[in-house]
């Protein structure tokens, strides 16, 4: 059983998605902070001085000036702006993938445009074919 489950690990396709995961992680945490530390500061300037992770609706009845203070009380909360936060960082994460993709199919249409060069055999059958031409 241990025998197997080595082969199957060591299987490429395993270790491809082991490796696509774990990028993908770290990836993900730079498009969090590209969103969260430079692009909402200005989004939230730009419509008031709006904080979008600090947007939340006091289910509780009692008033805390943050959602920070809410947590901490323990109240329930809608987290509003946070979920704007998730939005704009899928917006963002699919619009690099859409990217990546389109570059890959790009690369691989060039690839696929170039015809195969002749084999030596399909190059002596064109010679004798146009030989037999000739002597017709």
């Amino acid at each position: 059983m241990l025998e197997d489950f080595k082969k199957f690990i060591m299987r490429g396709n395993v270790v491809d998605l082991a490796v696509g995961i774990i990028i993908g992680a770290a990836f993900g945490k730079i498009v969090s902070s590209l969103v969260s530390d430079v692009m909402m500061p200005p989004l939230g300037m730009l419509m008031g001085n709006v904080d979008f992770s600090g947007l939340f609706i006091n289910l509780s009845g009692t008033h805390y000036p943050t959602l920070a203070a809410a947590k901490q009380a323990g109240a329930p909360t809608i987290n509003y702006g946070l979920f704007i936060n998730s939005i704009i960082d899928f917006l963002i994460v699919s619009a690099a993938v859409y990217a990546v993709v389109k570059v890959i199919n790009k690369l691989q249409k060039k690839a696929e445009a170039a015809p195969p060069k002749p084999s030596r055999e399909e190059e002596l059958l064109t010679d004798i074919r146009d030989l037999l031409k000739e002597r017709h």
